[in-house]
């Protein structure tokens, strides 16, 4: 299983938040860097098994607002995706 630990620290928008996930899971310089993008990337290009976990969210949270609320949303769309398609290897993601 793959790790990403995502340092919530240096994550003060939504610029930061693409950047960062986009160099953790080598998304390419054809990254759209928007949530439709990262929403497509996480349900069909990421390899699985893999946990994200978002260090520091709480502070991430501050920062980002409502967007932070629609990334977790995808993180979970996509994980609920997974389970429903019956994957033995899953994405999975956690707050701390």
């Amino acid at each position: 299983m793959s790790e990403i630990i995502l340092d919530g620290t240096n994550i003060k928008n939504e610029y930061d938040f693409h950047k960062v996930m986009s160099a953790l899971l080598d998304f390419g310089p054809y990254y759209g860097g928007n949530l439709d993008a990262l929403r497509d990337r996480l349900s069909s290009d990421v390899e699985r098994p893999v946990t994200i976990i978002w260090l520091n969210s709480e502070q991430s949270k501050k920062y980002l607002g409502e967007c932070f609320d629609q990334i977790v949303q995808i993180f979970e769309q996509t994980k609920e995706q997974d389970i429903r398609f019956n994957w033995d290897e899953k994405f999975d993601y956690t707050l701390k």
